[in-house]
């Protein structure tokens, strides 16, 4: 079925850009799925395919409880950015009513009322109606949870990342009703906008045109992934989003169970780290690293 909402071109830079600016980064943690070992770790071998069906059948004793993170990024004259969304308020008590029911039987979502961004955001000095840009790595369900909660934003989102939405479902991990909202959607377009490498990233787009925000193209988990560089004060913060789920997958021990296009996510795991050689006291977060997540701090400036 296809989507009631156009995704219009982004037109580079988006306004607000301030020259040196460097920006605060908030990782705020919206809940957790549970789920198996496949879903960080997909099985390889002629019997792969049993072995994920056996997990998913099978008792959950040996599942994990998996971050479902957000990030507020607070720019000195933009204003307050996120990227992402995390889950929306309703999957605390309803998963069904935001997932569908395919959502509810494949996910079991643990979230704390205050977990919301809604939450979340007020506790920061933030309304939710002062987040004006919504970055969005890709559309997943886990991703695109609560983008009703921000009508008043522009989203931007990879084209390429929209259109693999438009045409996926359930299986492909997307939700249509996530995100066709009739909001301000705004496609990047990697092969036509001012595009530049940048520290071992072939594809990079400067936001604000400052330096503070950049998106970078890593696909192979979806079509149109994209990860976003940080610059604060101190360091520079790679959101990984789901190029890497966890550091072991940054490494490359582990692929996810979900994985578009097996060899796209490896060629963007080497431009990750080969951006990591280059900027070597960068701190790069992986998407769902329930361990590595308990290390971060509550704010980067």
């Amino acid at each position: 079925m296809p989507l009631a909402t156009d995704c219009k071109p982004a037109a580079l830079p988006l306004p607000g850009g301030k020259s040196g600016a460097t920006v605060r980064v908030h990782p705020l943690l919206t809940g957790e799925i549970h789920a198996p070992p496949a879903w960080n770790n997909r099985p390889r071998g002629r019997l792969a395919a049993v072995k994920i069906l056996g997990q998913l059948a099978g008792p959950r004793g040996g599942w994990d409880w998996l971050p479902i993170p957000a990030f507020l990024v607070e720019h000195p004259s933009v204003g307050p950015i996120l990227i992402d969304t995390g889950l929306h308020p309703s999957c605390a008590s309803d998963v069904a009513s935001n997932m569908g029911w395919a959502g509810q039987f494949i996910y079991q979502i643990r979230m704390d009322h205050d977990q919301a961004l809604r939450v979340q955001l007020p506790a920061l000095g933030v309304r939710p109606t002062d987040i004006r840009v919504v970055i969005m790595t890709h559309l997943h369900i886990d991703h695109a949870s609560a983008v009703s909660e921000f009508p008043q934003a522009t989203f931007v989102v990879n084209r390429r990342e929209w259109a693999a939405a438009a045409a996926g479902g359930v299986r492909d991990g997307y939700r249509a009703r996530q995100f066709d909202h009739a909001f301000d959607w705004r496609g990047l377009d990697y092969d036509a906008d001012p595009v530049s490498s940048f520290s071992g990233f072939a594809q990079s787009l400067d936001l604000f045109g400052d330096g503070s925000v950049r998106v970078v193209s890593t696909p192979g988990h979806t079509p149109g992934h994209q990860s976003v560089v940080l610059r604060t004060p101190s360091r520079e913060v790679l959101v990984l989003g789901d190029a890497a789920y966890t550091l072991g997958g940054l490494r490359g021990e582990s692929i996810p169970i979900l994985a578009a296009d097996r060899h796209l996510y490896e060629r963007s795991l080497k431009d990750i780290r080969r951006y990591l050689e280059q900027t070597p006291d960068a701190l790069a977060i992986p998407g769902h690293d329930p361990e590595f997540w308990s290390t971060l701090d509550d704010v980067y400036e």
